[in-house]
């Protein structure tokens, strides 16, 4: 089974770089993509409708050519859900699942907060309220596959430059702490989330995200924001990931990872 994850920026901007040329060779079961920046019926287009793929999107409805999020599949899913029951986040578009019998499949958007202290405070509110239902989520017995842009940094290792972004949004230790928390077993042994790419590369130093700023992916200056967190039962089905550097779809760069059968 293979999974990508993949904030597109603007997928009409993604389909103009030959994203949709890329995917079709990946031969992916489920493609997680975020900002889509377009409403559906801006999408209408074949070339978002993939041969072989079920198609479903999740816009914005508060601010058009805003956040919005979509998943392809290969094979038609049992159940498609959009909306977690809080309108300040469904309504930006940042949520959508796949359910494939026991395993579901979430492309989440997590808000960014560097534009200011409103919207950074909006993302922490998000976490707060999220954290609960990740929990419930974690000990449901479902098998969970979370893709997404997190705009959350886990260490050192996630970003080229630690020390001088310890005040900036993604970077800040009340986000850290946040998202640590839940991919960190207690004492006690809880479960926690599967950081897929930590867990195949302990000590890599691989990054999803660089600023159009200067020649910051050309010298590799990146972050590691997006992610595939599983539940503990899919950590030993995880067999490798790569992150697609190679073609430049968007400031980002798909992740794939592979699991066994």
């Amino acid at each position: 089974m293979r999974i990508i994850s993949f904030n597109a920026n603007g997928i009409r901007s993604a389909a103009s770089k030959g994203f949709f040329d890329w995917l079709q060779r990946q031969q992916a079961d489920v493609t997680c993509i975020q900002e889509t920046k377009a409403q559906e019926d801006q999408l209408d287009d074949p070339v978002f409708r993939p041969e072989g793929h079920h198609c479903f999107y999740k816009d914005a409805t508060t601010k058009k050519g805003y956040s919005g999020v979509a998943i392809y599949a290969r094979r038609e899913p049992d159940e498609v859900r959009s909306g977690l029951g809080w309108a300040p986040f469904d309504d930006e578009g940042r949520y959508i699942e796949a359910r494939f019998g026991n395993l579901s499949v979430v492309s989440f958007y997590i808000p960014s907060g560097s534009s200011g202290d409103l919207r950074q405070g909006f993302k922490f509110e998000v976490m707060e309220w999220l954290r609960p239902v990740l929990d419930e989520w974690l000990h449901s017995g479902r098998d969970y596959v979370l893709c997404g842009d997190w705009n959350i940094v886990r260490s050192a290792l996630d970003i080229r430059n630690w020390k001088s972004n310890q005040k900036n949004s993604g970077c800040l230790p009340d986000e850290r702490d946040w998202l640590n928390a839940m991919c960190m077993a207690g004492q006690a042994g809880d479960a926690c989330w599967v950081d897929a790419y930590r867990q195949l590369n302990p000590e890599g130093e691989d990054y999803t995200w660089w600023s159009n700023r200067g020649a910051a992916r050309a010298n590799n200056v990146g972050w590691r924001i997006d992610y595939q967190l599983v539940t503990p039962a899919l950590r030993a089905r995880l067999k490798s990931c790569a992150i697609e550097r190679e073609h430049r779809f968007s400031d980002h760069a798909p992740f794939v990872v592979d699991y066994h059968p």
